[in-house]
Order: C-alpha cells, then structure tokens, then sequence
C-alpha cells in the first residue's frame, strides 16, 4: 500500500488491499475516537473517583459534550462535501489524540468542560463526517450495503479490543483507581494518534469528493434537505436507534423480573454491546447488498417486535433463564444489524456524491435524537415505579417495552415508505462529478 497522494484516485485507481486497509481504518477509528469520551459507561465509579467529581459533575460534564454533538451534527456533513477525506480524518484523530492526553492527566473541573467541549468539535464536527463517506469512496454504488455492514463488524472488534484491554489495565492497577484511569487514557491518546498519521500517510485525494470552485455554503445542503429520500431515511433512523439503544433495558429486566443471576446478566449484556456486532452488521450488510436496505430493516424491526413481546410475557423464574438469555442476545442482534445498515437506505435512494456529507448531516441530527430524552424518559418511568427497597416493578419495564415495540413499529413504517417511495420515483445512479478542488 505504497503511499499516492499527488493525484487524485478514483476507486478503480486504488488497489483491492488499499481499499480493505481504508475500510478498516474508517470502522476502528469509529470506535476508538468515541471511547475517551464516553469512557463513563465502561468505568463510571473508578472515573469519578479519579476525577473527584460528584455524579451530577460527571453527568454535566457529558451533557457538555453531548449538546456540543448535537449542534455539530448538520455542520458536520457540510464539511464532509467541502474538505479532504484525508484532512478531516487526520485532524480529527490527532486534536482528539491531544485532548485525550489533557483529560489523562485528570485535570480540574473547569479544564475537562473545555476539554469536553472542544471533543464534541474534533470528534463530530471534524470526524464524524469521515466514516460513511469514506466508506462510500472506497466501495461501489452495490456494494455499501455490503461494505457498510462489514465496517460496523470492524467497529465491533475494535470495541472489544478496546474493552479488554481497558479491563486489564484498570484490574493491574488494584485500587489506585486515578492510576488506571490515566493509564488507559494515555494507551488511547497514543492509538487515536497512530489512526490518525496513518489517514495522513494513506488516504489519498479521491476524485469526485468536492466541488470545483464551490466556497463554504449551503448548496448541497439545500438540495440534501430537500431530498424526500434523507427525510425518509432519517425518520427510519430515529426509531430504529430509539430501540437500538433502549434494548439495554433488558439487562436490568432479567435480574430485577426475571430471575435471572447477575453474573448471566452481565455475560449476557457483554455479548450484546461488543460481541454481537461483529456478526449482525456483516450478516445485516450482506442481506441488505442482496435485497434492499429498507425492506431488510423493516423485516428486522418486525422481528424484533414479536422477540420483545416474547420476553415481555416470561415468566419469571430459572426456567427461563437460558431463554431470556437467548431473547436478549437475539435483540441486540436484530437492534445492532438494523442500526448497522440504515445509512445504505441513502444509496438505495441514489443520494448524490456531491451532497452526501451534507444528506449524513440531516440524517445523524435528527437520527440520534433519542439520546436527549429517552434516557431521562425511561429513568423517570423506573424512578416512579421504585418501592423503598429500591426495587423497580414490573410494570416499569413493561411500559418501557411497549414503547420500543411502538418505535420499532414506526420503523418499519418508515423502511416500507422509503421502499414505496422509491417504487413510484425511480432514480438514476448518484452523479460522481469529474472536476474537483485541492484542499
């Protein structure tokens, strides 16, 4: 994989090796970039004894960084049709590699808000851009679907990497909690650094990503937002991630309803959140480049539907301890192969090249919208249904399922009216534009 960026390269200028190497640097750079910042939900108690900060300190802190997100989504894809691959890749991993190196010094309150902040820019308004429409430069129009699925395999093998060695490192360091939490931050600067002088040395110019003499406006988000095909699909991506990431309610169902041990629990939820995705996005992503993307995700979310009220309706008990086991690994399946190939639904569509950054935008900003309430939703339904011993009741969850099944519903309203759709407004294939400009 010699290095060859004086010229612009187009797919078929690329070698297969190339291709695969770019691929999987797009999917493991997904993963690890996000894991400094979200590093509360692998070792809530040792980071905030190591920071020295109170829940609600903590739980600020990553609502800084959550809002910053927000904001950066649409601008995010805007930059995505404006600059470089290669740009955007390496500054977004080395100025996170940086701040990743500040936070590892377990700085004051004050410090990691700036900290936080300044992440949500590198991390979503630099990078969050680069993966799908690299992923879309280094695959042919019929094989995203395919290439998508696989990048969210990657994605998965990079988080349980990630995850053990986080494991190990905090375990070898007994209690001298702020000792493994810097430790690991500093492996994951160092890797995040690594990621990103490799996009520097190896992502090349693609021909076809930019404009030729177009400056930073809202042309190709104009024609994004008025794209029928970016609505559709990021409605069907806000109801497939509402229960993608509520199916992490199952866990507490099993030990608190079900019966179920809690060392089951947690094997269970381990195979659910990092070992299922190595499976459910190559399967997802295969069926999909076969078939079409829509009606695979509302076949997925209708089976997800009939897994979930089989759940709902066990009894409980250590009889159905091995299929309340097998109920959730399904779940995640289903939720995390279905999360994996929504973004393809833009290429069944034909969304042009030139405003895919800009279509990603939309779709990420309105797709990723149940991470600002559903949380707060679900936890106030569990809170007002907790006795004095602090057990939640049955009819909790109950209540929480109903409503996923309902979002999974809406799913697959929304993938059968984007099939629909697209039957009564057949397109052509998405124009690659030959004259672009250096960035």
């Amino acid at each position: 994989m010699a290095n060859s960026t004086s010229t612009e390269k187009s797919y078929n200028d690329l070698s297969s090796g190339r291709r695969w190497f770019l691929l999987i640097l797009a999917s493991i750079g997904s993963s690890i970039i996000y894991a400094p910042a979200y590093l509360k939900a692998v070792f809530y108690d040792p980071l905030q004894q190591a920071l020295g900060v109170t829940n609600t300190e903590l739980g600020a802190v990553f609502g800084a960084y959550a809002i910053t997100a927000l904001i950066c989504y649409l601008p995010s894809g805007i930059l995505a049709d404006k600059i470089r691959m290669r740009t955007l890749s390496s500054v977004g991993f080395i100025s996170t590699a940086v701040l990743t190196f500040i936070y590892a010094m377990l700085p004051s309150l004050a410090v990691l808000y700036v900290v936080f902040i300044l992440m949500g820019i590198t991390t979503i308004l630099i990078w969050w851009g680069v993966r799908y429409k690299l992923v879309r430069l280094v695959s042919k129009e019929d094989e995203y679907p395919k290439r998508i699925g696989l990048s969210y395999g990657f994605y998965g093998i990079a988080g349980l990497l990630i995850g053990l060695v986080s494991t190990a490192i905090v375990a070898a360091v007994g209690e001298n909690l702020g000792l493994g939490v810097s430790i690991y931050l500093y492996f994951l600067s160092a890797v995040i650094l690594i990621l990103g002088i490799l996009s520097l040395i190896f992502i090349p110019k693609f021909a076809g990503e930019i404009k030729t003499g177009v400056g930073f406006n809202l042309d190709e988000f104009t024609k994004a937002f008025r794209d029928p095909v970016v609505w559709i699909a990021a409605i069907s991506l806000f109801f497939v991630y509402f229960y993608y990431t509520g199916v992490t309610y199952t866990t507490p169902y099993m030990t608190g309803v079900l019966g179920v041990s809690l060392a089951a629990a947690t094997i269970v939820a381990n195979i659910r959140n990092y070992g299922i995705t190595l499976l459910s996005g190559p399967a997802f992503g295969w069926i999909a480049n076969k078939f079409r993307p829509s009606i695979v995700i509302a076949i997925g979310s209708a089976v997800f539907i009939g897994a979930l009220l089989v759940m709902m309706f066990l009894p409980s008990g250590a009889s159905v301890m091995v299929i309340a086991c097998i109920l959730v690994v399904l779940l995640g399946f289903i939720a995390n192969g279905a999360f994996g190939v929504v973004s393809a639904q833009l290429t069944e569509g034909k969304v042009p090249l030139t405003h895919f950054g800009a279509a990603t935008g939309i779709l990420s900003i309105i797709g990723f919208l149940p991470d600002t309430f559903s949380s707060t939703w679900f936890g106030s339904i569990m809170d007002a249904q907790t006795d004095a011993a602090g057990n939640v009741a049955a009819s909790a969850y109950q209540q929480i399922f109903w409503i996923l099944n309902g979002a999974a519903l809406l799913a697959v309203i929304a993938s059968l009216g984007l099939f629909l759709y697209l039957k009564a407004h057949p397109r052509v294939e998405a124009e690659r534009p030959v004259e672009v400009a250096a960035v």
